[in-house]
This record gives structure tokens, sequence and C-alpha cells, in this order.
């Protein structure tokens, strides 16, 4: 999108960017909504949506999905690896930089015009893994926001 043609930095949108880059804990949609609705108690669910998407298409934020409808979204847009949590699906940035010149060397292996990669560890965070449960419990955590 050129520069002069992007949708203008709305009140609602400041709002939910500045919340996304308070934290680190890689909310989800609907908790995004409830941080702005702190500041901006009138903003509807489907405002923080469009808003979520339009920031995204714009690289000020990434989009993290998971397949199915499970969409998790983190204020930090430069490249960078996550770390996410098997059983409570917390998600932390990994604490290393990222891998440079694996793009062109997959490129010249396979023949496919690398276009960027993403790299997730899985596995589980040290609250689920000092209490486990049963594989049927997929929630220890009540929000990736409480921790």
């Amino acid at each position: 999108m050129e520069p002069d043609k992007r949708p203008r930095m709305t009140p609602q949108r400041k709002v939910i960017l500045e919340a996304l880059r308070q934290v680190d804990s890689h909310p989800s949609a609907d908790e995004v909504y409830e941080m702005v609705r702190r500041r901006l108690p009138r903003i509807s669910l489907g405002t923080v949506y469009r808003n979520l998407e339009m920031l995204s298409e714009r690289g000020e934020i990434q989009k993290m999905e998971y397949g199915g409808s499970l969409k998790r979204f983190d204020g930090n847009p430069t490249e960078h690896y996550h770390i996410r949590c098997s059983c409570c699906d917390r998600i932390v940035d990994a604490p290393f930089p990222p891998m440079a010149g694996i793009d062109r060397e997959v490129d010249k292996v396979t023949g496919y015009h690398i276009l960027g990669h993403r790299l997730e560890f899985i596995g589980l965070c040290p609250a689920c893994a000092d209490n486990p449960i049963s594989p049927g419990l997929r929630k220890l955590h009540k929000k990736p926001l409480d921790l």
C-alpha cells in the first residue's frame, strides 16, 4: 500500500497498538479487546478485530495463526522466534536472534523462492511442567495475560 493511501492512525487503532506493545503475552483478539476496553469502554469487538487485521497487513504487528480459529497477536513486528506451551498455549519470545542467511540457503538447496520463514519451539512452560495434568485439560492457566 502506498504511504499516502494508508489508512490513518485513528485513536482506536493507536490504543490497540499501544496495548499490544505493552505486553509480551501474544494475546488473542478477545484478550486485546479486554485490554483496550479499559481505556475505550465503548469500543466494539468488531472494531478490535478489524484494526488488528489492518495493523497486521501494514506490518505494525504480527498475526500468528495456529490452524483453526486460534490467532494470536504480537506487538513486536521484527523477525524473531517463539516458544509455545503445548498444554496452556502460552507463547513467549525465544531469547536468541533469527538465523541469518537460512532463507537463501533453503532457496539454493530446494529451488523454492523463499519469502520468509517462521520458527516455533513447542514444549511445556515451567508452570505446566511442574504441574502435570491429564491431556484433556488444555488450560492450566486462566489467561495468558495472567501469567
